[in-house]
């Protein structure tokens, strides 16, 4: 099916008012850069839903409502900003189950710019195959993005069970894997660490993912 057709609009607009929805419940909670994270997935795919529209009514109240939202997300922006400027800012992100428009890409595309070179990464939560996983996507977008990150610092603490072997042997291949890439990963455990928590070095932000 064409993304342009009727089907792909029907399908579109839903995910496009529960994400709007949620910018607006998570704004009115002054929790901004994660309500700036729904505001932008929200108008991303309300535009692709104007594009597919052929009502020209419809056209214009979309166009109405993508004007007003884009208008609140520079606001947040600019709020963003100034904060940063009376190192006042702090970004802490709660994702909810199930929620959506938290990819690494979103979250972390206002830190991860050329002059970012090292990572400090402490999630006691690096065990499982899937959270081994996530680690490695993570990696992979910092290899990918404009930063040029040469150290990441990984502190996490070790399986308890029978994936202990599991846990260290992937984090041993994802070592390697970066090595190609000129990049060193440090990795530490502890048994004491509960929360997860991101730091890059340019600015010294903190990031912190519940």
């Amino acid at each position: 099916m064409s993304q342009d057709g009727p089907g792909a609009v029907a399908a579109l607009e839903p995910a496009a008012v529960a994400a709007l929805r949620r910018a607006v419940e998570l704004d009115s909670a002054s929790r901004f850069q994660e309500s700036l994270v729904c505001y932008q997935e929200g108008i991303d795919l309300l535009l692709q839903v104007l594009k597919g529209t052929k009502d020209e009514t419809k056209k214009s109240h979309y166009r109405q409502k993508i004007s007003a939202y884009m208008e609140r997300a520079e606001a947040i922006k600019k709020c963003i900003a100034k904060e940063r400027e009376d190192g006042k800012y702090h970004k802490q992100i709660k994702i909810e189950e199930n929620a959506t428009g938290f990819s690494y890409e979103k979250v972390f595309q206002d830190y991860l710019n050329e002059t970012v070179t090292e990572v400090w990464v402490e999630d006691p939560y690096i065990r499982h195959i899937h959270q081994l996983y996530n680690f490695l996507r993570f990696c992979e977008m910092l290899v990918k993005g404009p930063c040029k990150v040469r150290t990441i610092h990984l502190r996490t603490s070790y399986d308890d069970g029978n994936g202990k072997n599991q846990q260290t042997s992937c984090l041993e291949e994802i070592k390697q894997s970066l090595k190609n890439y000129g990049i060193t990963l440090n990795v530490s455990f502890s048994s004491s660490i509960h929360d997860r928590e991101i730091k890059v070095d340019f600015v010294l932000d903190t990031v912190t993912l519940i």
